[in-house]
């Protein structure tokens, strides 16, 4: 090795977005389907591992929680060095894992926050408890640019069924009054053939998008994908409503490019690659 070499005066660094948030074995969801995701919208993507779970298409069937020095550790150690323009909160399975997140938020200053709060999986398996899905809505809600809870999940947050866009509204509303800034429900286990989502901004203002349902038993990791998507558009620049209809766009087109595939038994995953991005760069700051 030639030590003599010049150190290079760097002038470009990547966009990066970090991932904390549950691994899932079976590739479809959690770390994995939101490191697909970054890669494929032209992101450096980092993560913080809080749970490693064994699941596959059919089903979740069990699941480790990490210590919460260890996602700490991993925290710091990516922000630390690498930096970060973004984050993308996901499966958080215990009480004190929300609140060593919260903590490493406010520690390193991150305040472009996606926050998608994943309580059921796919297969209807419930992944946190009640005491942390309490926590989460105290320690993180204000913490977050945007939470993007599905209808299941919404009505565990409010505490009852949600069976039409005027539920789903008023859900929001009553989300925003418990310390978020902005919500977007994601409506598609409404029945029907067209699936709306809503996004509540900090002035009170319902913004609907709405488009036709694809058909397709591949709906696995929709959420994780969707969220990291709208995070990789914030790390970009876009305004938050640019970044939710690009992330919707994304993960229509990873739907309708993944509809006739078949992974495994179950509910398949979408296809992440179906228009692969290049590393986008950024200028270094002075």
């Amino acid at each position: 090795m030639n030590d003599s070499l010049p150190v290079p005066a760097y002038a470009l660094e990547y966009t990066r977005v970090l991932s904390i948030a549950g691994s899932d074995s079976g590739g479809g969801a959690g770390i994995q389907a939101d490191l697909k995701t970054f890669a494929a919208l032209g992101c450096y993507g980092m993560t913080a591992i809080t749970a490693l779970t064994a699941q596959n298409t059919r089903g979740v069937r069990s699941i480790h929680g990490v210590p919460p020095d260890m996602l700490r550790d991993q925290i710091d150690a990516v922000v630390e060095d690498i930096g970060v323009h973004a984050v993308k909160i996901g499966m958080l399975h215990s009480p004190e894992i929300v609140q060593t997140v919260a903590a490493a938020l406010d520690r390193h200053g991150l305040a472009t926050v996606v926050l998608d709060p994943v309580m059921v999986a796919t297969s209807g398996a419930v992944l946190v408890d009640s005491a942390a899905a309490s926590v989460l809505v105290r320690e993180l809600f204000a913490r977050a640019i945007l939470v993007t809870p599905n209808l299941d999940e919404a009505a565990l947050l409010v505490g009852r069924d949600l069976a039409s866009e005027a539920d789903m509204e008023a859900a929001a509303r009553e989300l925003q009054g418990l310390g978020a800034r902005c919500v977007l429900i994601k409506g598609g286990h409404l029945q029907g053939n067209v699936v709306s989502d809503v996004l509540l901004l900090p002035d009170g203002r319902a913004h609907w998008m709405r488009a036709p349902r694809i058909a397709t038993a591949n709906t696995h990791g929709t959420g994780c994908t969707l969220s990291s998507a709208i995070a990789a558009h914030l790390a970009f620049g876009a305004s938050l409503i640019d970044a939710v209809e690009a992330g919707r766009s994304f993960v229509r087109a990873a739907l309708e490019s993944g509809a006739r595939v078949r992974t495994g038994a179950g509910s398949g995953p979408l296809n992440h690659g179906h228009a692969p991005c290049a590393l986008r760069l950024q200028a270094v700051a002075p």
